[in-house]
């Protein structure tokens, strides 16, 4: 039924002769296809009615476009039935582009000069606020998928009460930085490399939020799916403080006080993929992404270590 009316709508849009070829979904209930009309191509988006809205994404997109961000174009969308025809980035994204052993220096130029039109200022509609209440939230995925179905381990609930008493510290540091809109999920899979060469394609941008400003660039550099020497961290790093607009800036004490909050912002996003990944694996079915878990526990035990905080035991549990 959902295939007869995906090739129904894309032969409204580009006629009879478009050939429809599934591509990999993502960590939603979203599916891509690529659709080829003799030498030109498209991705079609797949997001089904009352499990996924195309609403916020088609907003978001529009105003990342008027910013001077590289998100795709729209050619055609349907809200009612969930499809969307946009602009193919093409198959390499930043992370198989680092694994074939592609330079990153231009890269990270490129993906800060985004990260920066991205905050200059908030759009005229509401984005979801990134609070205390939603970090709380995100940190009880941790709790809820990754220790009994990973760890095989089912907190009490005085050591789930003693966990967020013992993460309150650092959540109130987060939450009390200065707010910007916030991709909320800027990392290496999410940046394309289009045919043509940068500026990057940005996707999955749907769920911003107004939050951090240290958000995005601790997802880009300590990317749950890539380890990069902390060297070349610190100094991506602080070319964006550089680049900061002063009211930010002046938020911090410098630029290891930046970087300090940096970490801090990674940790909480650490302890939240550890569970989102450990949910896709036992809910969604997706046990690939079991594999993810491994380098995203080290880094936030780098993150525990280097901002010497004193882990709490539930966070100390490897694999059962």
């Amino acid at each position: 039924m959902r295939a007869e009316a995906k090739r129904v709508w894309v032969a409204s849009v580009l006629g009879h002769a478009a050939e429809i070829r599934p591509l990999a979904g993502d960590a939603s209930f979203r599916s891509y296809d690529r659709v080829h009309l003799v030498d030109k191509t498209w991705v079609l988006m797949d997001a089904p009615p009352g499990k996924e809205d195309v609403r916020p994404f088609l907003r978001v997109r529009e105003w990342l476009e008027a910013r001077g961000v590289r998100v795709p174009h729209l050619l055609a969308s349907d809200e009612e039935q969930g499809f969307l025809l946009l602009e193919d980035f093409g198959d390499v994204s930043w992370a198989a582009h680092a694994k074939a052993g592609g330079a990153l220096e231009s890269l990270f130029h490129d993906a800060i000069r985004q990260l920066h039109a991205l905050q200059e200022d908030e759009p005229d509609f509401a984005l979801p606020v990134f609070d205390m209440a939603r970090m709380r939230t995100e940190c009880d995925l941790y709790l809820d998928w990754y220790l009994p179905r990973v760890a095989g381990y089912t907190p009490s609930e005085d050591e789930r009460t003693t966990f967020h008493d013992a993460l309150t510290p650092v959540l109130e540091e987060i939450a009390g930085l200065p707010r910007v809109p916030v991709h909320l999920d800027y990392h290496s899979r999410n940046l394309m490399m289009p045919e043509g060469g940068l500026p990057l394609g940005v996707i999955d941008f749907q769920d911003a939020v107004i939050g951090p400003v240290t958000y995005d660039i601790a997802s880009l550099l300590y990317d749950c799916y890539q380890d990069y020497p902390e060297t070349e961290r610190r100094r991506w790093s602080k070319e964006f403080f550089e680049q900061l607009r002063p009211e930010l800036a002046g938020a911090f004490d410098g630029f290891e006080d930046w970087h300090r909050h940096v970490r801090l912002t990674a940790l909480q996003r650490h302890i939240k993929a550890i569970g989102i990944f450990a949910r896709l694996a036992y809910r969604d079915g997706k046990r690939q992404f079991i594999n993810e878990i491994p380098l995203t526990r080290k880094h936030l035990r780098d993150e525990l270590q280097v901002l010497e905080l004193e882990a709490h035991p539930l966070l100390r549990m490897e694999r059962a």
